[in-house]
């Protein structure tokens, strides 16, 4: 990604990433190893557009009349081949709430929030929390993830 402010284009392609990573079934480490490079220094990029297609990820899942999802378990049980300890735990769970609060028309104060993380990984928490949100919405819906992927991909942003 160039240096300063995301583009629409930056975006698009951030989403892009996700979506073919879980479209083809790659490994969660491939899918953040592809993205990392999008992600500037200091910037949350491109964790709130994360935070964007989880909750379109949801709003689908809920105008089908499916849901509602768990947080209780949503990682242990939508991304059992990640661990996460301590920190990394609230982490994930601020990403995913975060997700839902975007969805419901709340915009969170992202850089007050992870200002005191004191490190640089907003980003890959974000996604993290949407992998877990799109397999849980595939999940409650009976859809497979491809097809959930399928969904977003038609109207991306």
């Amino acid at each position: 990604m160039p240096s300063g402010k995301a583009t629409g284009r930056d975006s698009l392609e951030a989403i892009r990433r996700l979506l073919d990573g879980l479209a083809r079934g790659s490994e969660v480490s491939e899918i953040c190893a592809d993205v990392a490079g999008l992600h500037p220094n200091g910037d949350t990029f491109p964790g709130e557009v994360y935070l964007g297609l989880a909750a379109r990820a949801l709003g689908n899942m809920t105008a089908a009349g499916a849901g509602p999802v768990q947080f209780h378990g949503l990682r242990a049980h939508h991304l059992p081949e990640i661990e996460l300890r301590g920190r990394e735990n609230r982490k994930f769970r601020f990403a995913a709430l975060c997700a839902a609060a975007v969805g419901g028309g709340l915009e969170p104060d992202l850089l007050d929030e992870v200002d005191w993380w004191r490190t640089d990984d907003f980003w890959r928490y974000a996604l993290l929390a949407t992998i877990a949100i799109i397999r849980a919405s595939a999940e409650c819906r009976g859809l497979t993830v491809g097809e959930v992927v399928g969904e977003l991909s038609r109207d991306p942003v």
